[in-house]
């Protein structure tokens, strides 16, 4: 039932100049491997003119092995890598990253986090001006604007004019032929990007937790907006426009896409979860036997909730870690047997006991409702569920794959209407002011996009926009 959790569109990775640049480019995409398991890539620069890569469907450690990674490895190159999970385009070789191009002899490679929201009118200005698409994907747009402009300059310039054209969420990696690793952020700094020095050799990731791996030290995250070039003359600086008054940065990396071992926008995200437990338990306090989550959905939440409200937590639910992507399919008198192949219960735990589950989101429903049934029919006395988060009633824009109002439960139905729907004896969300007071984030309604809560959205798009649309 993993379809029902939403997803992020994906991790990036890029190191400058290193012996071992795809190797160590591999452990990062490892690390940052939860936010996109469709598809890996890794290109590495290590001649004047070409780019070599490696890319596959599948996740990091079924597409590389030593051979792979030998082939395209070089003394001193430097490298990008990219996991994806497509919220533009389909799922597909064709569209697995990085993406790159071939421009008057050189070779240029991108990777991309996030989501273009005008990707498709820019996409219909390109082709009647003769540009040739080769995937369905929105990155490839910034990379025909990109090569548009370098008849008029550098590459640095031709990224300004590029990212001046394009809207919505991007944190971008490119890596030239020669060797130059850029990161650029959007304006809006949707999408989480950081810099980090591993032995005097300079790398980027979506999240810190990558840094960790290959034993690299966090420098800082990029600013809104901020292009860093990294070349044999270090790392430069530019800022080409104007920061904008409100900051974007998504709310939901907290909650659930990032790693809890990830600093994000300055705030440790394990803390961050705790303390969105912690103040659900103040807002919402039941009496029960116990608190627990379903693994991994609501663990750290689950803490904080425990720990303000003084009730047992316990891991009820028993996740088996050795299930694969695929495995043989039940028969239609197994139906529940995708649950219980990932989840076994601790049958005495649950009992005639009275649970409180805590879960960090609802989107479509139908897979809490299953839990919540599950738990009925193990002996549970009463069941209670808490939420870690505000109901989601709005699509997302900006790179999570709920795109459709029709798919988010919330937007249908009230609490009470929810709260029977799944089965529950009670239901209550974590308030949106709860949310963002939670973290201890200074100005908290100037810094975040909660749009899939509360319908603001920052950035204006097409209402036609659809996974779909650069097909």
């Amino acid at each position: 039932m993993e379809s029902e959790r939403p997803k992020d569109e994906c991790g990036v990775f890029g190191l400058y100049r290193h012996p071992e640049a795809a190797q160590l480019t591999y452990f990062g995409l490892y690390a940052l491997q939860h936010r996109g398991q469709e598809s890996a890539g890794i290109s590495v620069a290590r001649d004047k003119d070409k780019i070599y890569s490696h890319k596959g469907m599948g996740l990091v450690h079924d597409i590389f092995n030593t051979e792979d990674l030998k082939k395209i490895e070089g003394a001193g190159g430097s490298a990008i890598g990219h996991v994806r999970y497509s919220t533009t385009g389909d799922s597909n070789l064709t569209n697995a990253q990085p993406f790159v191009v071939q421009h008057r002899g050189r070779a240029y490679a991108v990777a991309h986090n996030g989501n273009l929201v005008n990707a498709h009118t820019l996409k219909q200005e390109l082709e009647e001006s003769g540009s040739i698409f080769q995937t369905t994907m929105d990155s490839e747009v910034f990379l025909h604007l990109f090569i548009k402009n370098l008849k008029q300059g550098d590459v640095v310039t031709a990224i300004q004019k590029a990212v001046a054209k394009i809207q919505g969420a991007y944190s971008f990696v490119l890596l030239t032929c020669k060797g130059e690793v850029i990161g650029v952020k959007d304006p809006n700094s949707f999408r989480p990007l950081a810099l980090g020095k591993l032995n005097g050799h300079y790398v980027l990731a979506s999240e810190t937790c990558a840094f960790d791996l290959v034993q690299a030290e966090f420098v800082r995250e990029l600013e809104p907006g901020e292009i860093v070039i990294i070349n044999e003359d270090g790392v430069t600086s530019i800022m080409p426009r104007e920061p904008v008054e409100k900051k974007s940065l998504c709310i939901f990396e907290y909650i659930y896409f990032a790693r809890p071992d990830s600093t994000i926008y300055g705030k440790n995200v394990y803390q961050m979860r705790k303390a969105h437990g912690k103040r659900l338990a103040r807002e919402a306090p039941v009496d029960a036997d116990m608190v627990m989550p379903f693994p991994d959905s609501g663990n750290y939440s689950a803490i904080g909730y425990a720990e303000e409200s003084g009730i047992p937590f316990e891991m009820a639910m028993i996740r088996n870690h050795y299930v694969g992507r695929s495995f043989i399919q039940p028969t239609q008198g197994m139906r529940d047997f995708a649950v219980r192949v990932k989840l076994n219960p601790v049958r005495e735990l649950i009992r005639n006991k009275e649970i409180i589950i805590i879960e960090d989101s609802i989107i479509r429903g139908t897979t809490a409702k299953t839990r919540v049934q599950a738990l009925r029919d193990l002996g549970a006395k009463k069941v209670h569920m808490r939420i870690s988060c505000p109901p989601h009633k709005f699509p997302c824009y900006y790179g999570i794959d709920f795109s459709t109002k029709g798919e988010l439960v919330a937007a249908t139905k009230s609490e009470e209407e929810l709260t029977q729907f799944l089965g529950l004896d009670s239901l209550h969300y974590l308030s949106i002011e709860g949310m963002l007071e939670a973290g201890g984030v200074e100005n908290p309604e100037n810094n975040f996009c909660k749009a899939c809560f509360d319908g603001s959205y920052p950035v204006a798009f097409d209402p036609n926009l659809s996974k779909q649309c650069m097909g």
